[in-house]
């Protein structure tokens, strides 16, 4: 397990201030990845209330683990933008910010008088990231989303389960995270543009899109044949052997992704001859008989454990794994090395655990600079950095602005 420790580097997004107006999970993943690699992130959010998530899952000394998990590397400031007085602090922090990111639905923050047009016009070299469900133009524009919707109307859930069974999600509210991802790309990438021509960007993200370009192969099989994906549990969809084998005391997840893994595969098991079966003998061919090769590997692999499987397999060029529950995932030595649980030092709260930085860089890696923040807790430090006194402040807070 690591620990917060001071960073060794600024992140290769020193010197980016980001103005941070989402809430859940997308939104505020995107965010914290940008403040992972050195951008600065002010999280504006509701007085009094706050990001809703503050309120959610397990707590650990009244302060929830599941809102740590995505808001570590953030300063949080409260912010009434309902009222006018709210609405012309924030135009303040967008004076001196190269990012805004916000996951309201399409409307609401040119409601705020924050129109697109506006934005281009006062803060032309402003980039704004923003995420939704569905996108903000088309038909669906104005319907609420969330992951499990996303999972639905994307296809992705229609993949997922058993051969015969129902649809399936996928555990992880994948459709918030990847559409996070594919906004901290997408500012990255206005940044870097920014550079050349000196403009700002509007990058948008929608859940459902995110999906619908993670099907891969998947849709491409579909454009190129017409047929729709059938749902093929751990089996995969194009390729045989490639899934969960049972071995004697559990199961082992293999994955040939070619003719040569293929015969090693079957070498390894001391079952090569199989490719001499007409049955077995090309990919197309294992593919329309997988029960009766499923049923001669598992004779074999039941014979022996996952560990020795994993050893013999791994020796002889095979993809395969152990099926970890989360637990185990976090003792493996692997993810340990790379660090990827990491300990927040919330203060009063003590220590809280995350998950670490998936990219890892070498001369401007990742750091945790600080843990997630208390509701408000930076709102005196920042409305001081935009000259707004303490006699000020506090007739702010008397009018619950701030």
């Amino acid at each position: 397990m690591s620990s917060l420790s001071a960073p060794s580097s600024l992140g290769s997004l020193a010197g980016i201030r980001v103005i941070d107006l989402t809430r859940v999970i997308s939104g505020p993943f995107a965010t914290q990845m940008l403040g992972d690699h050195g951008a600065e992130i002010i999280k504006v959010e509701t007085v009094g209330e706050g990001d809703v998530v503050r309120r959610q899952g397990n707590m650990i000394n009244g302060f929830s683990a599941y809102f740590a998990q995505f808001n570590r590397n953030k300063r949080s400031l409260t912010l009434n933008l309902r009222s006018e007085r709210g609405r012309r602090i924030l135009a303040s922090l967008l004076e001196g910010a190269d990012v805004l990111v916000e996951n309201y639905r399409p409307g609401v923050l040119a409601s705020m008088g924050l129109d697109d047009e506006t934005l281009r016009q006062r803060y032309p070299r402003l980039v704004v990231g923003r995420i939704n469900g569905f996108g903000s133009s088309g038909p669906y524009r104005d319907r609420p989303a969330y992951d499990f919707v996303a999972q639905a109307m994307s296809g992705f859930m229609g993949v997922n389960g058993e051969a015969g069974g129902v649809p399936m999600r996928a555990a992880p509210p994948i459709s918030d995270m990847v559409a996070s991802l594919n906004l901290a790309f997408g500012v990255s990438a206005a940044l870097v543009r920014r550079e050349r021509t000196g403009q700002g960007e509007i990058v948008e993200t929608a859940l459902t899109n995110g999906l619908v370009a993670m099907m891969g192969y998947l849709a491409a099989e579909y454009f190129a044949t017409g047929d729709v994906p059938k749902r093929t549990g751990n089996d995969h969809p194009m390729l045989y052997p490639y899934g969960l084998f049972t071995a004697a005391d559990g199961e082992v997840a293999i994955a040939p992704s070619s003719e040569t893994m293929v015969m090693r595969l079957l070498t390894a098991l001391g079952q090569q001859q199989l490719l001499e079966d007409p049955r077995f003998d090309s990919n197309d061919k294992r593919m329309q008989h997988r029960e009766p090769l499923r049923e001669r590997l598992n004779s074999v692999i039941g014979q022996r454990t996952v560990a020795e499987w994993i050893t013999q397999l791994n020796e002889a060029g095979v993809p395969c794994g152990r099926v970890h529950d989360i637990a185990e995932t976090f003792e493996d030595p692997q993810i340990q090395h790379q660090q990827m649980r990491l300990e927040l030092d919330q203060g009063e709260v003590g220590h809280i655990t995350t998950t670490g930085f998936p990219v890892k860089m070498r001369e401007a890696p990742a750091a945790v600079r600080c843990p997630a923040p208390q509701l408000g807790e930076h709102t005196d430090e920042i409305l001081d950095e935009l000259g707004i006194g303490a006699e000020e402040r506090r007739a702010l807070y008397d009018q619950g602005v701030i």
